[in-house]
């Protein structure tokens, strides 16, 4: 499906080439009066090709394969898109002229197959691998090598048919023949007949035809009617034939239903065959593209976004579990601090009875007058000092643990807050796309939780003035502004809201500040902005999320405040429960 779709890039050129990501690469095509950008990934786990409306963050320097990329194909038509058989792998053969004006043909060669996927430049020619997305070295693989130079080597056939060129013949002896199961028990006679028998309809369908996976061979066996545990050998094989070649042939004129299905356990699985056997809330697209974009985009993009801050996070949490720690000291420090007014009941008691008292005693006992019931109290004594110096270490021990409370209560409140800004800080990174991760990554660094601050800004380009900010668009029509990181948040805050806009945040829980542009809208409005509020904030996955909401003009930020960090008042509170597919379906743009 995918490899007809490109067939609208056929005769189109090929302007620009970027790889935003270790394992991807995006084509700029200009085809049928058209620009679109087309995607081919290698990722390990979401490995795919499309056309695509994301837009990605490219770095500065592009990577040697890029740049390869660039030098063999920027400029260059593409003569043609074929799948290779039924198996998950592309062939995009391109023309190019070289300096001189000569005509070379190049072929960009993705295979799809998990986490072995990778993208390979070679010339058809000679059948020379020109460079691979990635390379494999006789060290990890025996069987190919992908390295400048060496010869291509396709990946492992899997001896399977074309489920698109049998006929009911050999549909019925590739069903029957057991194969390998049934050679594995060659040697005895009772287990080769049971793995004959043991193996399912649907399985013997993946194992004898390539491109048929286990979702395409449910749905096939689901249609004809045959239970889904019959062997093969036991299951009316004539109308799974027909079943069979009637989704084939839909297969062959291309007539496809691309759609996303969430079944009852929130699963979601996808297919561009129309799936009867799975039943769930069902979402079509017009476009294979559209439907690899919404059930991969979002899951690459958090991949990599969690690749990128992993070492952000491990920063962040080791800081948190040393402000923990350092409040637990704190505490003991506090309740000891508590024995403050027994020493100064103490040394008043000595004081009171120093004629009582010689050098040399080890202990006195007298009676404390501040007891109701008058009860005797012993008193520890040094005997190396005089009765006067006793007395007076006791209250040393009360004067300077009284002095302590105060600067223990401002560490703790200084752990407090640096504890709340890291989780806020954790929370962003959670939901950061990949523009919001180097603003994140320079406020560390001005926070001097990380190195690189003041060289960055030496060698690197000016920050922005004004970061871009998230808008989302209301049912009443009203913007709705998202600051997803701290700059962003004191920008829009601080700079950006008008005293009359309403601001609104999570109550006691880090999150993102949210404000609605403008006066007079409605309820739905204010409960959509909240629900931005929760969905953004580390509350996401929780139910009946309090938030705040206050006009800016009661918002200010504190003098030597963290950044985000605000004081609010006048505020009102209500409770919303997140909703991922409300918030997706608000219209949204960055401004």
């Amino acid at each position: 499906a995918v490899a007809h779709e490109l067939s609208a890039c056929v005769g189109g050129k090929i302007s620009k080439i970027y790889q935003p990501s270790e394992y991807d690469i995006v084509l700029h095509v200009r085809a049928r009066g058209t620009n679109r950008k087309l995607l081919l990934s290698a990722h390990p786990s979401y490995p795919r090709v499309h056309f695509t409306e994301a837009t990605f963050a490219n770095p500065a320097e592009a990577p040697m394969f890029c740049m390869l990329m660039r030098k063999h194909c920027e400029g260059a038509t593409i003569d043609s898109v074929s799948q290779v058989g039924m198996e998950r792998v592309l062939h995009i053969d391109v023309r190019h002229r070289d300096e001189i004006g000569d005509t070379y043909l190049k072929r960009i060669i993705v295979e799809m197959t998990g986490r072995h996927s990778n993208i390979i430049l070679i010339d058809p020619a000679t059948n020379t691998v020109l460079d691979g997305i990635r390379h494999v070295t006789p060290a990890i693989s025996s069987y190919r090598v992908v390295l400048p130079g060496a010869a291509y080597v396709p990946p492992p056939a899997q001896k399977k048919a074309n489920p698109l060129e049998v006929t009911e013949q050999q549909f019925a002896a590739a069903m029957l023949d057991a194969g390998d199961e049934e050679r594995s028990g060659q040697h005895d006679d009772t287990p080769a007949k049971q793995d004959k028998s043991s193996v399912a309809v649907h399985k013997r369908l993946t194992d004898r035809f390539s491109g048929i996976g286990p979702l395409s061979a449910n749905e096939i066996v689901f249609r004809s009617g045959v239970p889904a545990s019959a062997p093969p050998d036991g299951a009316d094989l004539g109308i799974l034939w027909r079943t069979f070649h009637a989704v084939m042939r839909e297969i062959a004129a291309h007539r496809y239903r691309p759609s996303i299905v969430r079944d009852a356990n929130g699963k979601t699985v996808f297919s561009v065959l129309e799936l009867t056997h799975v039943r769930g809330e069902t979402r079509h697209f017009g476009s294979v593209s559209e439907l690899l974009e919404a059930f991969y985009g979002e899951k690459a993009e958090r991949d990599l976004v969690k690749q990128r801050t992993a070492d952000l996070v491990r920063l962040l949490q080791n800081e948190k579990n040393k402000n923990v720690k350092k409040l637990e000291k704190l505490n003991e420090t506090l309740e000891e601090a508590k024995e403050a007014e027994r020493f100064r009941t103490i040394g008043e008691l000595l004081t009171s009875s120093l004629h009582l008292i010689k050098k040399g005693d080890r202990e006195i006992e007298v009676v404390n007058y501040y007891d109701e019931e008058l009860r005797p109290l012993k008193i520890e004594l040094d005997p190396q000092l005089t009765p006067a110096e006793n007395a007076q270490r006791y209250f040393k021990k009360y004067a300077k643990l009284k002095n302590s409370v105060a600067a223990v209560e401002e560490q703790m409140r200084a752990a407090r807050e640096e504890i709340d800004y890291l989780d806020t800080l954790l929370a962003q990174l959670e939901q950061a796309s990949l523009s919001d991760i180097e603003e994140i990554r320079d406020e560390l660094a001005e926070q001097g939780y990380i190195r690189g601050g003041p060289d960055r800004k030496k060698g690197g380009t000016k920050k922005a003035d004004k970061p871009a900010l998230t808008c989302y668009t209301s049912s009443e029509g009203f913007p709705i502004f998202v600051g997803k990181n701290n700059r962003q948040n004191e920008y829009l805050t601080n700079r950006f809201a008008l005293p009359n806009d309403t601001w609104l945040h999570t109550k006691n829980i880090p999150g993102s500040h949210v404000v609605i542009r403008g006066t007079g809208f409605g309820e739905a409005t204010l409960h959509e902005a909240a629900m931005l509020a929760a969905y953004y904030s580390q509350a996401k996955s929780s139910s009946q999320v309090p938030v705040d909401y206050t006009l800016i003009r009661h918002v200010r930020k504190p003098n030597g405040a963290k950044p985000g960090f605000v004081i609010y008042e006048r505020q009102k509170t209500l409770y919303v429960t997140p909703d991922e597919e409300s918030v997706k379906a608000m219209p949204v743009s960055v401004k």
